[in-house]
């Protein structure tokens, strides 16, 4: 029986594997979509992948063939736009700080103040009174008690105490 499991389980997991991956639709092939190249502007990788616009007008693509000759004959605006076509954003742009810092620190102080919120109420209508054995009489008689009995002279409470002079040790 065991056998027979285990050999189940194995052609499963070999059968789910192999198609999971290869297979979509009506057993057409697919290709997955972390393995095609993608555009992205990222500071440490200069060069993406692929260029920013891959469908060109013809203005652009009357450009790009104009590129192909000397750089001296375009204008700075056909430089900007061969660089727009290449690229979605500059170095400058890519530096350029956020506001997204706001919405979270916004959103961790809302969090904060409905914690703060749910625990006041939690206090004022669920918790009880705070015991008696808490309150600072209880607590001295209570230590009191376990000296009276000695109670782990070793290493406990009791090793603690000068019973000779009947105050804590220094």
């Amino acid at each position: 029986m065991r056998m027979l499991s285990s050999r189940l389980l194995r052609l499963a997991a070999r059968r789910a594997l192999s198609t999971s991956a290869c297979l979509q639709g009506h057993g057409s092939v697919a290709i997955p979509e972390f393995t095609l190249p993608q555009y992205y502007d990222h500071r440490h990788i200069p060069l993406p992948d692929i260029p920013y616009m891959k469908v060109l007008t013809p203005e652009l693509k009357a450009l790009k063939e104009k590129e192909k000759g000397a750089w001296a004959s375009l204008s700075a605006q056909d430089k900007v736009q061969l660089y727009r076509i290449m690229f979605n954003q500059t170095y400058a742009d890519m530096k350029r700080g956020s506001s997204e810092w706001k919405t979270a620190i916004g959103g961790t102080l809302f969090f904060v103040g409905v914690t703060a919120l749910v625990y006041m109420w939690q206090k004022k209508y669920v918790f009880g009174e705070v015991p008696h054995t808490l309150s600072d009489d209880w607590i001295a008689m209570q230590t009191k008690r376990m000296l009276d009995m000695r109670m782990n002279p070793v290493t406990g409470i009791s090793s603690h105490w000068d019973y000779e002079k009947e105050e804590w040790k220094k």
